[in-house]
């Protein structure tokens, strides 16, 4: 394989077809199969991959194609998406079974028609959809076989190669974020100051829970709210400012975070994701949904929300959660879980420590997904750059 630039300079002096896309392929639409009749795993019984207008569906007990294909979707939000297969596989009717004719790389012809964006000759309806007809009526500008050859190769390694610097970027994020919770854990767990003691958090502050109000009360300023569900989505460990705002004429059936007080999320989708808490550390008061509680305590606000992250607290709720439809907490259970709290001094030095490591974690964050945005603006440039060259030589 030859190297980018020297492609695209010896490249530039070919000679490229236009013709539509029903003069390169054949293409016609998959058949029918219910859905009890696709299984989600593969079997003895059920060994064939079923694809759909939204690619992978399952897997079926018969194939219906053998050979190489490119499937394109002809129905719902996505359609007009591609999909290789391979070998022995089920094509519903739901998606186009393309055949390239001899002289059309497949794998240059799947970049191709995923760069055509197919999605935008859809219906504009309720349930989007692309015929046949229609497709077979796109032009397309085809390059010889040795041209589209280089450009597959090209390309496919550039996903290739995207594809394992992405998941290495995202290792490394994990592995640093899984050091941060273990180190988080042992200065919480094991603090190294004296007179160290463990207490139930009902001994050490009390709960209160908020009381209700809607989003049809936000206001564009007025008093600062927090809803519960905000606390999974606009808040981290700490907060000073609020998103959103209520009618100061509803104060008197609010009830108040104060400086210094953990406003809690006590109602979740799972239990894992109950008891968020945030320390508010804003000068005004700041109204608390019926959906959390506020914790008023005599500990550093920093080392209390920290504790709600800790291994020892999240194994505690797990026991205590009400996991129904939807899990709850009360403040009465909570007020049960057991905390190991050191003296306010060192209860300060752990929350340095934990502070100047979650920045470290944080520029990390930053700049891993930087790099990533990086390289997929790369590949995108280089995408352009393969599939497009022609329609310039044309011109």
């Amino acid at each position: 394989m030859i190297g980018f630039k020297e492609f695209i300079t010896s490249a530039c002096s070919e000679d490229f077809t236009t013709k539509t896309l029903g003069d390169f392929f054949d293409m016609k639409a998959g058949v029918h199969i219910p859905a009890s009749k696709i299984s989600e795993v593969a079997s003895s019984e059920t060994p064939y991959p079923c694809y759909g207008a939204n690619g992978h569906r399952g897997y079926v007990s018969t194939y219906s194609h053998d050979g190489e294909y490119l499937l394109i979707g002809r129905q719902g939000a996505l359609c007009g998406n591609v999909t290789r297969a391979s070998g022995k596989f089920y094509a519903t009717e739901h998606a186009v079974v393309t055949k390239a004719h001899e002289g059309v790389n497949i794998d240059w012809a799947y970049h191709k028609l995923t760069a055509m964006n197919l999605n935008q000759y859809a219906t504009k309806s309720a349930q989007p959809g692309i015929s046949v007809g229609k497709i077979k009526q796109i032009a397309i500008s085809v390059p010889p076989i040795s041209v589209q050859r280089e450009v597959a190769l090209l390309l496919d390694s550039f996903t290739s190669l995207q594809g394992q610097l992405e998941e290495s970027l995202k290792a490394e994020l994990k592995a640093r974020r899984y050091q941060y919770a273990h180190y988080r854990d042992a200065l919480l767990n094991s603090p190294q100051a004296g007179h160290t003691r463990w207490v139930t958090l009902g001994e050490v502050g009390e709960f209160i829970r908020g009381r209700r109000f809607t989003k049809n009360d936000y206001v564009e300023s007025g008093l600062g709210c927090i809803h519960y569900g905000q606390i999974y989505t606009d808040y981290g460990t700490t907060a000073d400012t609020t998103v959103t705002f209520l009618d100061p004429s509803l104060r008197s059936s609010l009830r108040f975070a104060r400086k210094g007080d953990l406003v809690i999320a006590a109602t979740g989708e799972t239990v894992e994701d109950i008891c968020k808490a945030v320390a508010w550390l804003g000068e005004e008061e700041v109204a608390v949904h019926d959906d959390c509680y506020i914790f008023r305590h005599s500990l550093d606000p920093k080392f209390a929300s920290y504790l709600f992250q800790s291994s020892a607290f999240q194994e505690q709720k797990a026991k205590y959660a009400n996991d129904a439809k939807v899990a709850r907490m009360s403040g009465a259970n909570m007020a049960k879980i057991k905390v190991q709290i050191p003296p306010l001094d060192e209860q300060k030095r752990i929350v340095a420590e934990l502070e100047k490591f979650n920045e470290f974690v944080n520029s990390l964050s930053a700049s891993l997904s930087a790099e990533i945005v990086a390289r997929r603006q790369q590949y995108a440039y280089y995408h352009d750059r393969l599939l497009t060259f022609e329609e310039k030589t044309v011109a």
